[in-house]
């Protein structure tokens, strides 16, 4: 075994790992419209993936929990498909997640997210549950530290959903998610307040993402590949299991 994911033990096998275990990986995605090139499962199943490599990085000392499958989605829901849980819905499943692993020794958690929809309402169940639970809750994005590569090879102006980054990570991590004869750069919309409410704005607020792209993706996913893909998550996973060997305190050279 070189990853402990509770989906695939028994409770014998769980009780054997909490003699190194120390932390636990909560992954967390959406069930969304990707586009016409992406199933909806989309970032549930990437962050899944990602967890499972993440956990293999970071073995003997985590647990792989199950996928919180649905998030935060509302800009989405104009789109047939998509289902979108409220903000104290998603906190309220990660407090009853957290409060059974705590139960059982664990008292650090990683909420590794695939959803940009999801980051605000996770920075608030960190701030709030770390203090409610008392146990120490972190919070990433799945491949959001692959900074070198992502500046690189990403050369739309805008990207992040559906995109060429997105449809790559797929193609190496879970290439059943991808249309390859349908795959389509965004439909960009040129007038919209969008614009002016996009992250990184001096004023921020919610909008529809048709109002931004009509064909529900943005950026150019027919530049995707299998070999960017590649190389977008081995850095971000090299990136994740540093910063957490460093964050947690843990001598990555025990048990290896």
């Amino acid at each position: 075994m070189d990853c402990y994911n509770l989906t695939k033990m028994t409770w014998k096998e769980v009780e054997e790992s909490l003699k190194t275990v120390t932390f636990a990986i909560i992954p967390i995605g959406a069930h969304e419209q990707h586009g016409p090139h992406m199933a909806e499962s989309c970032d549930a199943v990437l962050a899944e993936k990602m967890a499972e490599k993440l956990g293999q990085k970071m073995y003997p000392h985590a647990w792989v929990t199950p996928t919180v499958n649905m998030g935060v989605s509302p800009h989405h829901m104009n789109f047939p498909g998509t289902i979108s849980l409220q903000p104290d819905t998603l906190i309220s499943i990660l407090r009853d997640m957290i409060e059974s692993l705590s139960h059982h020794g664990i008292k650090k958690i990683l909420l590794l997210n695939s959803h940009g929809g999801n980051q605000s309402t996770l920075n608030v169940a960190s701030m709030t549950l770390t203090k409610e639970l008392n146990v120490d809750i972190y919070y990433a994005k799945t491949t959001a530290s692959a900074k070198q590569t992502i500046g690189e090879y990403i050369k739309s102006p805008l990207f992040g959903h559906s995109c060429e980054r997105e449809v790559s990570e797929a193609l190496y991590l879970a290439p059943e998610l991808v249309r390859l004869n349908q795959l389509e750069k965004g439909d960009i919309q040129e007038l919209g307040r969008w614009k002016q409410l996009r992250p990184g704005k001096a004023i921020q607020g919610f909008y529809f993402y048709e109002e931004m792209t009509q064909n529900g993706c943005i950026g150019d996913a027919t530049q995707a590949s299998f070999e960017l893909g590649q190389q977008i998550v081995e850095e971000a996973l090299e990136n994740l299991s540093k910063d957490l060997y460093s964050v947690l305190k843990i001598n990555k050279d025990v048990y290896r």
